[in-house]
């Protein structure tokens, strides 16, 4: 495809890699992977999808979970506009889906601006995978027809902070990212606006992957109860009755 001064340019495909099983990558994503010339990723993708990339790919960490000096988000988004101006097929492999808390808004509006040619490629979302991996139900007819995707970082003092009122006094399940630095003050904020103490919570840890852990108690306890199991990123919280199920429906092997 050529660019706004006719030069040939490439094309960025934003790649949703999964919620941490490599195995559980698109077809799409993984036909893409055969043929990129640029592999951007992020820490939490599973280097295994790397051995899919062809030999002489070029291959840029976008960041590294135990570096606190990751590579910023302008830096990602020139990354990616110089390789595909390059005339390279760029593949921005990120976790997730890339729509889900992925950034993938803000990279696509990048693009947009740049006039460069992009895909989006939908990733098997973290926020139904894990818990499913948990043998948890985001939605049960018998228990809620509501599911909402929230995040916990930096909990109420975000220049839009999640109006957790709406969330209080609702059955919905609620499934939260990044929301393990904020549990306390996430379920201290539910608990005042109306959820029982006893509304079940879970938090899973490394969802489908061999090392995923999940910790489960009531809505009350639940900061505390991941504390003291050093629960650690990545990991996702789920409030809900559907919860309770877990113990009835659990399939997954955890180590």
């Amino acid at each position: 495809m050529s660019g706004r001064d006719g030069s040939k340019t490439g094309t960025v495909f934003l790649v949703g890699a999964g919620p941490g099983d490599p195995r559980l990558l698109t077809l799409r994503g993984l036909e893409l992977l055969r043929r990129a010339d640029t592999v951007v990723f992020d820490a939490l993708v599973d280097r295994a999808l790397l051995e899919h990339c062809p030999p002489g790919v070029r291959l840029f960490v976008a960041g590294q979970r135990d570096d606190p000096h990751v590579l910023a988000q302008d830096a990602i988004n020139r990354l990616i506009i110089e390789e595909a101006r390059a005339g390279r097929t760029v593949v921005r492999l990120k976790g997730g889906d890339p729509f889900v808390f992925g950034r993938g808004g803000e990279e696509a509006e990048v693009l947009a601006a740049a006039g460069i040619p992009y895909e989006i490629v939908p990733g098997v979302s973290a926020g139904t995978a894990v818990p499913a991996c948990a043998g948890i139900p985001t939605t049960h007819r018998g228990y809620t027809s509501e599911l909402v995707f929230l995040t916990g970082q930096q909990c109420g003092s975000k220049p839009t902070p999640v109006n957790w009122s709406l969330y209080g006094p609702s059955t919905a399940t609620l499934v939260i990212f990044m929301g393990v630095a904020s549990l306390a003050e996430v379920a201290n904020a539910l608990l005042a606006h109306g959820r029982p103490p006893s509304c079940p919570a879970a938090v899973i840890e490394n969802g489908t992957t061999p090392s995923q852990r999940t910790i489960t108690a009531p809505l009350s306890r639940i900061a505390a109860v991941a504390a003291t199991a050093g629960i650690l990123p990545p990991a996702l919280v789920v409030v809900g009755e559907v919860v309770g199920l877990r113990d009835r429906l659990k399939w997954f092997r955890e180590g």
